[in-house]
């Protein structure tokens, strides 16, 4: 504690740099870096720092809290308790060696969720001091943007302390607020072990120091604030898709360079890690996932499977008020958690993933505005990739599936300004936004270049028997022909009626010389594939301005 304010550290050792010394003692010998780290000054610092948390029986034994971790296994422990004895002795001129006494009270063995593995090795630390001030600096920015591991304690009034970790994937924190009136940080709490002790921690005694680690490079940035704990309405509708969530009001800062004993390499993940939660504010279309009262529902009405992993769906909706009406290029965000919710589990090793699995899946609206549809009703066009669209192709339309309908959002929309021929390159399922809009489209300035697999080929015949004038614009690459001998005559029969529609086809994957060099070509080509495809035609069209749809909702 520092003028009441909690902090917290990183140390780091040799295996056994923690040692038992006795029944409920530890000791701890490390490398620490007494004339930046906030922890360090607080422990072994002067008179002036304070003495909010000395021990119960009055005396100057400080409470302390802390984490044992090693994050090659993910092996953790939480300790608590008190520092009873403690010295420095200096190493170098910016580097000591910090030996401590701690009398353990309290610990407890934590689960490896969220915890990516790193392997570390030590080193001697060079600390620079290059930031105490806020809003944060750039340097603070980029690295809250990459990391995936912070710790964080907390403290119980007076009486005790907590350590622990918050992990996740890289900027899974997220900055709210970073500005001359403030700095605030917001990240989500994902399922754990329903203890709550950081939270209640937070609840009783809303402050918390945190400190990020750079593995890459040594530096480190330590904050302190206040905390503010947000549940259900409050959490999803400042980060959707979250039911807890906690906001730290940043009070103080420093940022230090190259100040940790360690460096460290990524290892494997953890396979808990969700997707990144964006706030509402950072992706347009996202407050379309908020809580609200009013709730409209997608009746599923009509089912089509037009490949064996391709299906289209259609849906009525019961309150076209509440839901509002979509516009040509949107997606429909859709609610199957009453359906397919397993309750809550610790720990689920056959389906990790699945604790933080909200079950909101988005889809691309593949029916136009124009019809032939009534107003009230819309189309999906799907690929079955997982638990929600499995669920979706094994359904029987008399059951009468009903799922809450979240709202519609987005706006990859096509436009042909001028005379030049407008390219648009779909991966496979892709197609769907053009599907949408080609009854608004002047198909004559269009090029469709189109990469399918040939198990696909049914697709891409329903998409010309809807609209067979564009074909004419189609290019078509179809890849995995070498491989329908084996699956039998169902897709040579396919291709075969290709040939009447008119379109090109060629049965060989795309290429960059397929769209590079075209003069006839808009200027701005627009995309939508798969982040390898996607990846490559970005590449391949470098002096182009390119238009494609971010799927990270």
């Amino acid at each position: 504690m520092q003028r009441g304010r909690p902090w917290t550290t990183v140390l780091a050792g040799e295996k056994a740099f923690l040692r038992p010394l006795g029944q409920s003692n530890l000791g701890i010998k490390a490398l620490v870096s007494p004339a930046v780290d906030p922890v360090i000054q607080s422990l072994f610092g002067s008179k002036e720092e304070d003495e909010s948390m000395n021990g119960l029986d009055g005396g100057k034994h400080r409470v302390v809290s802390g984490l044992g971790i090693d994050l090659a296994t993910r092996n953790r422990v939480k300790l608590a308790g008190q520092m009873v004895a403690g010295g420095l002795n200096e190493v170098g001129t910016k580097a000591s060696e910090a030996q401590m006494v701690l009398k353990i009270e309290q610990s407890l063995g934590n689960c490896p969720k969220y915890l990516n593995k790193k392997h570390l090795t030590l080193t001697l630390p060079e600390p620079i001091i290059t930031s105490t001030t806020l809003p944060l600096p750039e340097e603070a920015i980029k690295l809250l943007a990459k990391a995936d591991l912070f710790f964080i304690s907390s403290s119980y009034g007076k009486s005790s302390m907590g350590t622990n970790h918050r992990g996740g994937p890289s900027g899974f924190v997220r900055i709210m607020q970073n500005d001359d009136s403030g700095t605030t940080l917001v990240y989500p709490e994902y399922s754990g072990n329903r203890l709550y002790q950081t939270l209640g921690n937070l609840r009783v005694t809303p402050s918390a120091g945190v400190v990020i680690p750079d593995f890459n490079n040594g530096d480190v940035l330590y904050l302190t604030g206040t905390t503010e704990i947000l549940v259900g309405k409050e959490a999803a509708n400042l980060l959707p898709r979250s039911n807890l969530a906690v906001k730290v009001h940043v009070l103080e800062a420093r940022y230090v360079r190259k100040s940790l004993s360690f460096r460290g390499s990524a290892g494997e993940p953890s396979p808990y890690n969700p997707t990144v939660r964006y706030l509402v504010t950072e992706r347009p279309g996202l407050d379309i996932q908020k809580q609200d009262a009013k709730a409209a529902y997608a009746k599923l009405i009509k089912k089509e499977i037009l490949t064996p992993s391709i299906g289209r769906f259609r849906f009525s909706v019961s309150d076209p008020e509440v839901a509002g009406r979509w516009n040509p290029g949107q997606y429909v965000a859709l609610a199957f958690e009453d359906e397919l919710g397993a309750g809550y589990s610790h720990m689920r090793n056959d389906d990790p993933l699945s604790l933080n699995d909200d079950l909101v899946r988005t889809f691309t609206v593949s029916s136009s505005v124009r019809g032939p549809l009534p107003k009230d009703e819309f189309e999906v066009t799907v690929r079955n990739v997982g638990k929600v669209t499995d669920f979706l192709f094994r359904q029987n339309i008399r059951a009468g599936l009903e799922v809450p309908l979240k709202g519609f959002a987005g706006s990859f929309v096509i436009h042909q300004p001028g005379d030049a021929i407008v390219p648009f390159v779909a991966g496979g399922i892709g197609i769907t936004p053009l599907l949408a809009q080609l009854p608004d489209l002047d198909l004559d300035r269009l090029r469709l270049f189109w990469t399918i697999s040939i198990k696909d080929v049914g697709l891409v015949i329903d998409t010309f028997e809807r609209c067979p004038r564009l074909a004419s614009s189609t290019i078509l690459y179809i890849s995995g022909g070498a491989e329908a001998a084996v699956r039998g005559q169902e897709e040579f029969q396919a291709m075969a009626r290709l040939e009447h529609y008119g379109a090109q086809t060629l049965q060989r994957r795309m290429e960059g010389s397929d769209i590079q060099g075209q003069q006839d070509l808009s200027p701005i080509s627009y995309i939508c594939a798969g982040s390898q495809l996607r990846k490559a035609l970005l590449s391949w069209l470098f002096d182009r301005k390119v238009v494609y749809e971010d799927f990270n909702y």
